[in-house]
């Protein structure tokens, strides 16, 4: 007996090495990448010439990207499997981050932007994907929640670390570094991550392009999508740019005390995904649903955009740790909508719903900056309070119409009847989209 549980735990830390860490090292990258212009966006503004419209257009074209590629994404991870896409992607993402770090004009840095959003794209989906293919069932809520963690960390890496950095050298120099990184997670992916030799492939193409326009249609999508475009978004969209002028401009911090908020705001992130999915976990046992523990997440995330664009006095810290806590219940939304759907068509919802997250990130975080550009002083010189307050109000209204669409799944079913061909699922008539999972 002895013997099996020490055999159960070596084949569980080789997979646990062979295969976690080297998809947690691009998903470290890929949170990274994504927040780093929140710390570098006053030498953009300074050493391009950046005004605000144009920054939160840049930086947003790593979503841009990042959504545009998710359907196609989800044919390629069944067909050719997570190890191969994602060392591939890793290494168009090395590209985009020299591209960057060259850059001289906006054309450019959005070229190298839009590649780093590219490369890291398959960065969680491949990893969940291989997750299921090498660990039990029982073990996956706990090895995903490790790894929405390691994001979390990419995050915090993307705050007081890189300001420490920009201390002893330039952001093109740090650039340069990261493309390097980026090749060198894709060998380690290549050649440590086994291969799943009863790896399932993909259909053919006009069958998987028939379901997909059957999901798109699906009146059940159509009820998560707007949560997804102004929920897990929003936290990606502020969180990856704006908070850190926020706290310049607003709170008039200095930039030391900016890298430290947001170090603890990723910090708060981290803490939050695990939280919330170890909370609907628990809360399941006793009988009550996904959906309302992530109803009462979602809720208290727009309380928490609620605070900031009252813009409190003095200490703002505790405001921005209930954004990052609250706003990664955002994730439940993933977990909610996927037992709704059959299992082989898993891959398609994860990155359609991860495609309206993508572009709700995207539309926010360049709105945003052309918001309060109309209350800026010229690049590099801060924008007024007022901007921002209107432009968290904007997104608190957005986000209460989401969460009453969402939380009144039967009137908006049935509205969509009439414009949708695959029937919805209507609980009182026993008619389902044929989509769903019975």
């Amino acid at each position: 007996m002895k013997n099996q549980a020490q055999a159960v735990s070596a084949i569980l830390m080789n997979r646990f090495s062979r295969v976690f860490l080297p998809f947690a090292a691009g998903y470290f990258l890929s949170y990274l990448f994504r927040n780093i212009n929140a710390v570098v966006a006053s030498e953009l503004e300074s050493d391009v010439g950046l005004s605000a419209d144009k920054l939160g257009l840049l930086t947003g074209f790593y979503f841009l990207a990042f959504a545009s590629f998710q359907l196609p994404l989800g044919v390629l991870l069944d067909r050719f499997g997570p190890r191969r896409v994602e060392s591939f992607l890793l290494l168009i993402a090395g590209v985009g981050a020299l591209v960057f770090a060259v850059g001289e004009e906006l054309v450019t840095l959005t070229v190298g932007r839009a590649l780093i959003g590219l490369g890291v794209s398959a960065c969680l989906m491949a990893g969940f994907k291989a997750f299921a293919q090498w660990f039990e069932p029982q073990r996956l809520p706990l090895v995903n929640g490790y790894m929405l963690a390691c994001g979390g960390l990419g995050a915090m890496g993307a705050t007081a670390p890189v300001e420490a950095i920009l201390g002893v050298t330039t952001w093109r120099v740090l650039f340069a570094m990261l493309a390097v990184a980026c090749v060198v997670v894709a060998a380690v992916l290549w050649r440590v991550v086994p291969e799943k030799a009863s790896e399932a492939r993909a259909g053919p193409l006009n069958q998987q392009i028939v379901a997909l326009s059957c999901l798109l249609r699906s009146a059940v999508f159509w009820r998560f999508a707007p949560a997804a475009l102004v929920f897990p978004a929003a936290p990606m969209a502020v969180q990856g740019l704006w908070a850190g002028p926020w706290l310049r401009d607003v709170a008039g911090l200095d930039r030391n005390a900016v890298a430290q908020h947001l170090l603890l705001l990723a910090f708060a992130t981290t803490i939050g995904f695990i939280a919330w999915g170890a909370l609907a976990e628990r809360l399941g046992r006793l009988g009550i649903r996904s959906m309302t523990v992530a109803g009462i997440g979602l809720a208290l995330f727009v309380l928490s955009v609620m605070v900031l664009t009252w813009q409190p006095v003095g200490s703002v810290l505790p405001a921005w740790l209930m954004f990052g806590l609250c706003g990664s219940a955002g994730s439940l939304l993933y977990v909610v909508i996927t037992p709704r759907f059959e299992a082989d068509l898993m891959g398609r919802v994860i990155t359609a719903l991860n495609l309206m997250v993508f572009l709700g990130a995207f539309l926010l975080q360049w709105s945003i900056g052309i918001v309060i550009e109309f209350w800026g002083e010229g690049p590099g010189q801060g924008y007024s309070p007022m901007g921002y307050r209107l432009c968290f109000g904007l997104v608190a209204l957005l986000q209460v119409l989401a969460l009453m669409w969402l939380l009144w799944p039967r009137a908006n079913e049935e509205r969509s009847r009439g414009s949708v061909s695959t029937p919805s699922r209507d609980d009182r008539s026993g008619n389902r989209d044929p989509l769903e999972k019975p």
